[in-house]
């Protein structure tokens, strides 16, 4: 998959990380868009869930303004997912552009099984799949340009150790492909398990289970080894 550049807090989340105990707990402070206004979170959910379907209903109507209040909503999270999915920002931009003319383009098969948002971001991260596969393609019949399609390293979060991120990379290209995506909504991007569910189309019991499993994984491989003098005490 190449390199990622994630938008995280490295040092904090490794140290976090590999303090955590087993199946408890969570990686550093994470953002809860629900709960961010007033109201709590009951109150806030009833508001969310009443703009997503006005912004839903506005952009079935052909109202180029919701299409405008939609990226201007999500559009930076959007190219960031992308980019840690893609590991690289120009594709990342090719994504969020192609997933909001697949959006325009098929916004009058939305039912509401999920909220708009999710459908949104689930239209992306299919987009998304479909180029990396679009990549390992061409990789596979080129010979000579194979160096070009490997994306460049990107600025990271200040103060990061780099042979701590470098660590994390390397780890979270080793997980499983779905274990590495449901970790990136979840713990870098900050989404809900019940979110990720309606993007990824599992349980949110899945969800919770795959990023524990992968949770485990990674301190597996960040965790330093047991020196045989620690063992024996």
């Amino acid at each position: 998959m190449g390199t990622m550049g994630l938008a995280l807090p490295w040092k904090a989340r490794i140290t976090s990380a590999l303090r955590e105990p087993a199946a408890v707990g969570r990686w550093g402070t994470r953002v809860k868009p629900s709960e961010e206004r007033t109201g709590g979170p009951a109150g806030a959910s009833v508001e969310a869930a009443s703009e997503d379907a006005a912004l839903a209903a506005a952009c079935q109507s052909g109202d180029l303004r919701a299409y405008e209040r939609l990226y201007a909503m999500h559009g930076p999270r959007m190219k960031n997912l992308a980019r840690n999915v893609l590991g690289s920002a120009a594709d990342a931009e090719d994504a969020v552009q192609e997933t909001f003319l697949k959006v325009q383009r098929s916004v009058a098969s939305f039912r509401g099984q999920a909220s708009f948002v999710t459908w949104t971001y689930r239209i992306l991260i299919n987009t998304c799949y479909d180029a990396r596969r679009s990549r390992l393609r061409k990789k596979e019949v080129t010979t000579d340009d194979d160096t070009e399609e490997m994306p460049r390293m990107e600025p990271r979060a200040p103060g990061a150790h780099p042979s701590l991120r470098m660590a994390l990379e390397r780890a979270l290209e080793k997980l499983t492909r779905h274990q590495r995506d449901v970790f990136l909504l979840y713990e870098v991007e900050g989404f809900r398990h019940a979110e990720i569910a309606g993007m990824l189309e599992i349980t949110q019991a899945a969800s919770k289970n795959t990023l524990f499993q992968a949770k485990k994984n990674l301190r597996e491989m960040l965790e330093p080894p047991r020196s045989s003098s620690a063992e024996l005490h």
